[in-house]
C-alpha cells in the first residue's frame, strides 16, 4: 500500500461549498415543497332547485277569502264621466329625479304621452264601477246626449285579450280637432258639427267632405277607411292603383297562362310593386288622387262612407296590448299563476329604488341602493306605465282576477 494514498480522495470526506445566493422570493405558504397546482375548472352542474325556483315568482297557493268587485280606490267614482278622467289622469307615473335617462330619451317619453288620443277602454271603466248595468245605461245616454263616443276596434287581440270597443268624450276629440295645425277653420267647424249629429254612427257620408278635405283629414289622422277594405292580401299593399291595393290582382294572376306576362303582374308590375318613383308611369291611364294611408283603395272618389278617427290610436292600442301581456307572462312564472299584489307590483317596477331605500342609502354615506328606473322595462318600453293602471284594465278585461288572502293583502290570479 503506496504511502502517498491520504484521505482527501476519499468520497466520504467532502469540503464545505459556498452557499448560493437564491434570488427567489420565499413562498407565502408553510408548506413550500409540496407540490401545488390549479384546480381543474369542471363544468357546471344542473342548477339545484332552489336557484330555479328564485327564478319562479311565487310557489305557494295563496287562500282566497273573496274576490275583490271594484279596483278604484277613490269611492266617489261613480259614473262614467269622472271615471274616464280618473283613468287618464293616472296612466303613467312621474319621471323620478334620478330617472337614468337623459334628456333626448326623457324628451322621447315626454311627447309620446303627449300625442296619446284621449282614449279609456270600456272594460277600463266596468273594472272602477261596480254596475255593469249602470255603466252600460249611462254610456248609451251620453252616446245618444252627443257628449260621448264609441270607437270600434277590430282585429285586435284574440277571445278575452282582443279590444272591441274604447270611449272618449266628444270635447276631448273636439279639442285635437283644434290643435291641428293643417286643417282649415272651416273644415274644422264641419268636423265638429259631424261629431256631434252622427254620435250614433261610426261613419260619415262620403258626400259631406271633397276629395280636397278627405285628404287633409285622413293625413291628420281624423278620418279612416271602413275596415271592410282591408283584408290579408293587401294590408301591406302600397296604396295604388288595384283592386285588392296593389296593382297586381291575384285572381288575374290565376286565370293568365304561364309564362305570360300577365301570369308574372303585368307590364311594369316590377316596378309598381317596389314603390319606385317611377311606380304608376309604366301604365295608359291618368293618375286619380290616390288614398293617402289606406290600402286597398283605388282613389278617393272611389271610397263609400268614411269612420272617424283619432290620431295616434295605433300607438295607444299597441302600448294596450303589450302591457297586458306582460303582465301575464309576469303571472306565467308561478306555480299557480297567482301571486301577492304587492309582489307583482315590484316585478312590474323592475325592482328600482324606493324612497325608504334612497334615504336609507344616503345616510350611510351611499349614493345607490337599486337599479335605476329607466334601465327597467316599464320605462324603456311602457314610457312609465303604471301597475295599477295596468291591473284594472286587466281586471276589466277579465284576463286576471284580484282577491282578499286575508294574511298577505290583495292577490292576483291569472284565468
Amino acid at each position: 500500500m503506496p504511502f502517498t494514498f491520504t484521505a482527501a480522495h476519499s468520497s466520504r470526506i467532502s469540503k464545505p461549498r459556498a452557499k448560493k445566493i437564491s434570488l427567489k422570493r420565499a413562498a407565502s405558504t408553510p408548506f413550500p415543497k409540496l407540490n401545488q397546482r390549479k384546480p381543474i375548472q369542471r363544468s357546471e352542474s344542473k342548477p339545484e332547485l332552489v336557484e330555479d325556483d328564485a327564478d319562479d315568482l311565487f310557489q305557494d297557493h295563496l287562500d282566497d277569502v273573496g274576490l275583490v268587485a271594484c279596483l278604484a280606490s277613490d269611492l266617489s267614482l261613480r259614473d262614467v264621466v269622472p271615471a274616464m278622467k280618473y283613468v287618464r289622469s293616472h296612466m303613467f307615473d312621474d319621471i323620478p329625479e334620478r330617472s337614468g335617462m337623459n334628456s333626448t330619451r326623457t324628451a322621447e317619453v315626454l311627447n309620446f304621452r303627449r300625442l296619446l288620443p284621449p282614449i279609456v277602454t270600456n272594460v277600463h271603466v266596468h273594472a272602477l264601477i261596480k254596475s255593469p248595468t249602470l255603466v252600460e245605461r249611462e254610456i248609451a245616454e251620453l252616446t245618444s246626449a252627443g257628449l260621448l263616443r264609441k270607437i270600434v276596434v277590430p282585429g285586435r287581440g284574440v277571445g278575452r285579450s282582443s279590444i272591441s270597443d274604447a270611449l272618449v268624450l266628444v270635447e276631448d276629440w273636439e279639442q285635437l280637432v283644434k290643435a291641428a295645425e293643417d286643417l282649415g277653420s272651416d273644415l274644422i267647424d264641419k268636423y265638429e258639427q259631424q261629431l256631434r249629429t252622427t254620435s250614433l254612427s261610426p261613419t260619415v257620408p262620403r258626400g259631406v267632405f271633397d276629395d280636397t278635405e278627405v285628404s287633409q283629414l285622413m293625413r291628420a289622422g281624423f278620418l279612416s277607411a271602413p275596415s271592410q277594405a282591408l283584408n290579408s292580401a293587401n294590408v301591406f299593399s302600397r296604396p295604388m292603383n288595384g283592386s285588392s291595393g296593389a296593382l297586381t290582382s291575384i285572381a288575374s294572376i290565376a286565370r293568365a297562362a304561364s309564362g305570360s306576362m300577365a301570369a308574372g303582374g303585368g307590364e311594369g308590375a316590377a316596378h309598381e310593386a317596389a314603390g319606385g318613383a317611377s311606380a304608376g308611369l309604366w301604365t295608359s291611364k291618368p293618375q286619380e288622387p290616390h288614398f293617402p294611408s289606406i290600402p286597398g283603395a283605388k282613389s278617393i272618389r272611389n271610397i263609400g262612407d268614411l269612420q272617424l278617427a283619432l290620431p295616434s290610436t295605433g300607438a295607444f292600442l299597441k302600448l294596450l296590448h303589450e302591457a297586458r301581456a306582460h303582465l301575464l307572462s309576469i303571472l306565467s312564472k308561478s306555480k299557480f299563476r297567482e301571486a301577492p299584489l304587492y309582489l307583482l307590483r315590484e316585478r312590474w317596477d323592475g325592482g328600482v329604488e324606493t324612497a325608504e331605500q334612497a334615504a336609507r342609502s344616503t345616510n350611510y354615506g351611499r349614493s345607490f341602493a337599486g337599479i335605476l328606473p329607466g334601465r327597467t322595462r316599464k320605462w324603456k318600453h311602457f314610457y312609465g306605465l303604471k301597475f295599477d293602471w295596468v291591473l284594472e284594465e286587466c281586471a276589466g278585461a277579465g284576463l286576471v282576477e284580484v282577491f282578499e288572502t286575508g294574511s298577505v293583502g290583495r292577490g292576483v290570479r291569472a284565468l
